[in-house]
């Protein structure tokens, strides 16, 4: 893959290292996390994006939880 030589030469070339120190790479991560979640809402799968698969299992999940009493109708008291 890369050598750790490689790696630190490419990130020495990153610009700004005076004055911003570490949180020169801050734009690079905030671009790709907006980029993920730009594909997780609008990239479809099959017929699904990940927010329909988180949904309908999230609504599965509660449904399982339910109490008994809610799921079955009273009984009448004799």
């Amino acid at each position: 893959m890369f050598s750790r030589a490689q790696v630190k030469r490419a990130l020495q070339r990153v610009p700004g290292k005076q004055r911003f120190g570490v949180y020169r790479f801050l734009p690079f991560f905030f671009v790709l996390g907006g980029a993920m979640e730009w594909i997780m809402i609008n990239v479809c799968v099959g017929r699904e994006t990940f927010y329909d698969v988180y949904r309908r299992k999230a609504s599965e999940r509660q449904y399982q939880t339910r109490p008994e009493d809610v799921l079955e109708p009273e009984q009448p008291i004799k």
